[in-house]
């Protein structure tokens, strides 16, 4: 497990055998403006409905987290600029998962696939204002003069703007993201209205993760068709893995929907044998004990195990234990609560205590009954999902890993009998290496 103490260990980008690389490159440098043309970059938009056949054909879902089909947010807030209203659409490259290093690879690495999936999007929702709303440094200095060279090449159907907020789990949030846009805090606000109907400046608003938009520019270049020729029928394409753990430094990889668990595994270089589960999704998606193992890595799939591909980072569970960090993973979001929602500021708080206690082995079958209780009835609540993802967290624990919760009740679990204190943020996925 990656601490945040320890020394950045190096970030392997690979893809996986058999994958023609649509994202991923051979890049250790910021790719610029003549070389991205070069590969056919910037095409001419051409007809936007057409477009937007294309996409919907491809079956793209966002690769944010909530794997939402991205022609139907394209058609909603479309619908709106043909009715006359002006709209916006954003970039979101609040990358505010911990385990999640995607995002910041392509801006840092690919600003111009970020900026031309951005600009063709616009064009479809017909956006008289782009956003690149992100918090990394390195990436907004990495986006800023990629957009300086649209400028001075006079690539600019649409304005697109950089607004650089201070980095927080909640902060990428698809409201927050609206309303710092809009000058306020990186902090969600309650739906309805959603951003697609109601979001920056008061207008229909397109919010999509980076890493969806860059795959746009493939689509218009090659077709849907073409989109879905790898990965499955419900979850087509290639998407970034984000992978940690296992002893390794962090892994960037591009896969086809559809592979097996244990091929990450190989690119990983970590033997099933020594992986006893994963945190799925980043924090969101929660654990999943050795099942993982003869799984494919797809949203249908993962759905199957009461799981989630979310936004394809995968914490690997070698000789960690997975109380110790469920208990880390619940104290990080209780720290990174909004401080909004009394349900969700108070329940994180609650569900934070009772892991720690199991953890420090002086928990109580009433804790392990309030804890199985919070993580069913506190679901749903709240203006955004953290109090769902430390529900999450806190019902595959006891589902997934009884044997250990129950070696922790009993105070003599053999991975942890002297336990330390909590990481800050296990599995951390350490930007520094991105340099």
């Amino acid at each position: 497990m990656h601490h945040d103490s320890d020394p950045p260990r190096a970030l392997t980008v690979a893809v996986a055998p058999g994958v023609a690389p649509r994202l991923l490159r051979d890049i250790d440098d910021v790719e610029d403006l003549a070389r991205y043309r070069a590969e056919g970059g910037y095409r001419v938009v051409g007809a936007t409905a057409e477009l937007l056949d294309q996409i919907s054909t491809s079956g793209l879902r966002g690769r944010g987290g909530a794997g939402f089909p991205l022609a139907v947010k394209l058609s909603g807030v479309r619908a709106a600029a043909l009715r006359g209203s002006r709209t916006v659409a954003v970039a979101n490259g609040e990358e505010g998962e911990p385990a999640s290093i995607k995002d910041k690879w392509l801006m840092r690495h690919r600003p111009h696939l970020v900026l031309d999936g951005l600009r063709l999007a616009a064009a479809v929702v017909g956006a008289h204002r782009a956003v690149v709303y992100l918090s990394d440094g390195e990436s907004a200095r990495a986006v800023d003069h990629a957009l300086t060279e649209l400028d001075a090449a006079a690539i600019t159907e649409v304005p697109i703007e950089l607004v650089v907020v201070e980095p927080g789990y909640v902060a990428g949030e698809e409201t927050a993201a609206v309303r710092a846009v809009n000058g306020g805090p990186a902090k969600p606000t309650d739906k309805p209205p959603r951003p697609f109907e109601s979001g920056v400046d008061g207008l229909p608003t397109l919010i999509n993760n980076v890493e969806t938009l860059a795959h746009l520019p493939f689509i218009q270049a090659h077709g849907g068709e073409a989109f879905r020729a790898v990965g499955t029928p419900g979850s087509p394409g290639t998407f970034l893995a984000t992978v940690t753990g296992g002893g390794r430094g962090p892994g960037l990889y591009e896969l086809a929907h559809g592979t097996p668990f244990a091929t990450l595994l190989d690119l990983h270089g970590v033997p099933a044998s020594e992986v006893r589960g994963a945190l799925m999704g980043g924090y969101f998606s929660g654990l999943l004990g050795e099942p993982i193992l003869d799984a494919t890595l797809d949203h249908e799939s993962l759905r199957a195990l009461g799981s989630a591909l979310g936004c394809g980072a995968v914490a690997l569970l070698t000789d960690e234990c997975p109380v110790t960090i469920a208990a880390a993973v619940l104290a990080y979001f209780d720290r990174e609560n909004a401080g909004q929602c009394g349900s969700c500021f108070n329940g994180t708080a609650a569900m934070a205590a009772a892991a720690t206690a199991l953890h420090e082995h002086r928990a109580t079958d009433t804790d392990l009954a309030n804890l199985h209780r919070w993580s069913t009835v506190l679901r749903g609540r709240g203006a955004c999902a953290t109090l769902d993802a430390a529900a999450n967290i806190a019902e595959s624990l006891l589902t997934a890993f009884p044997a250990e919760v129950r070696a922790h009740l009993t105070g003599r679990c053999p991975t942890c009998a002297d336990p330390a204190p909590l990481p800050l943020r296990p599995f951390h996925a350490e930007t520094a290496v991105l340099a």
